[in-house]
């Protein structure tokens, strides 16, 4: 037989045996299927934790108070056990140093936020008008701390927050109290939604001195330095820690992180964790060969007669192994069409329940899981092919 003989052939065969061939493809199908959704699922994780990052700013270092090291923990989780706590003449004194460019001392805290008989909780912010271009943030109305006024009560509330409490669109210039002390709107944040954990939309911004006011304490929760450019973030991360010892009577009670070195971090575990589960899912696929494997065994003993038949009329061996080799590429083909189909819309659906996450499979999973499935299908077919082609033509023709 020659090639087109062979995949005619193997293609009647196949669509003859319907159950059979249903069920090797279904599974198939959902091997390559598990492998595109799960790939999915992680590097989407992945994009998202990386957009989120890139939405802290740019060319950012963080200084947090407590030394990882000593502390046991997250730096920064017991503020009052620190050796000295990071205060804003630490900041004023980072902020002189050649390699910064701009910074924020911030403090972060919860309050009851009350105007015109509404009132709700709210995410409090404490810092200076810095903090809107190293995080990238950006104002729908007004300004905040204009004109040098570090010890105007003023207040910038999330755009959420400032469509709940003044539905009427008036809110520069309105008065609200937020815990024990009053504030002037001096503008509202445009809408940016979620980022870092928290919405932006749902948060309010004060000075950073009313922050310490409010909460009742002079230690900052961290520091957000811009440098002045990329390759000065470790030179400058290098004099912020240096700076900061000497400040500290010669104690290394900081830590200094910068933004790409956590997200190089999370890059390569979230990266590990994509291959993780595409190797977990890659196993659905090696049962399935298994699948192929027995079900195409018993088909030989099921087709005795015919390939007996096929023998007597001079068919040599090879062309007995082609004929199940090309079978076995016909269900593995369809399978990994199938389950590359059924991926990509799983993937979509994930993305549309959950639009924040960029759950788009990466290429190298499509073809991975296509690939996989046609070799699995096609070593699969390797004995039953070669049992098929070793039987005798008269004990097949007879039935034994």
């Amino acid at each position: 037989m020659n090639l087109r003989d062979t995949l005619r052939l193997s293609l009647t065969t196949v669509a003859s045996y319907r159950t059979r061939s249903l069920l090797i493809v279904l599974a198939m199908a959902l091997g390559v299927a598990a492998v595109v959704v799960l790939t999915a699922l992680g590097d989407g994780a992945r994009r998202y934790v990386v957009g989120q990052f890139s939405s802290l700013g740019t060319n950012l270092v963080i200084v947090l108070p407590g030394r990882a090291e000593t502390a046991g923990g997250f730096p920064g989780a017991a503020l009052g056990q620190t050796p000295r706590d990071l205060t804003l003449e630490d900041a004023r004194f980072v902020g002189q140093l050649p390699q910064v460019r701009r910074l924020a001392p911030l403090n972060v805290g919860v309050a009851e936020l009350t105007s015109g008989g509404r009132l709700r909780e709210v995410t409090v912010l404490g810092s200076t008008a810095e903090l809107l271009p190293i995080r990238h943030m950006k104002l729908s109305q007004g300004s905040f701390l204009a004109h040098g006024a570090e010890r105007s009560a003023q207040i910038v509330l999330g755009s959420l927050i400032a469509r709940e409490f003044f539905p009427d669109g008036k809110v520069l210039g309105q008065r609200v109290r937020l815990g024990d002390s009053r504030f002037l709107v001096s503008g509202v944040l445009a809408p940016q939604g979620e980022s870092m954990g928290f919405n932006t939309d749902e948060i309010v911004i004060i000075p950073i001195e009313y922050a310490q006011e409010l909460f009742n304490t002079s230690t900052l929760f961290r520091i957000l330095v811009e440098a002045r450019s990329r390759t000065a973030i470790e030179p400058a991360k290098a004099a912020i820690r240096h700076a900061l010892t000497l400040r500290h009577d010669g104690e290394e009670d900081v830590t200094v992180i910068t933004q790409d070195a956590v997200l190089a971090t999370f890059d390569r575990i979230l990266r590990a964790l994509t291959l993780g589960v595409a190797g977990i899912a890659a196993i659905s696929l090696a049962v399935a060969g298994i699948l192929v494997m027995n079900v195409m065994l018993v088909a030989v003993a099921q087709r005795t007669a015919e390939i007996g038949l096929l023998k007597a009329l001079g068919a040599p061996a090879s062309d007995i192994r082609r004929l199940f080799f090309a079978e076995a590429v016909w269900l593995s083909l369809a399978g990994g069409a199938i389950g590359f189909a059924l991926g990509h819309f799983g993937a979509l659906m994930i993305r549309l329940a959950y639009p924040t996450l960029p759950a788009w499979p990466p290429a190298w999973a499509s073809v991975a899981g296509v690939a996989t499935a046609l070799i699995t299908g096609i070593l699969a077919s390797l004995l039953p092919a070669a049992r098929a082609a070793r039987l005798d033509p008269v004990l097949a023709l007879s039935g034994k």
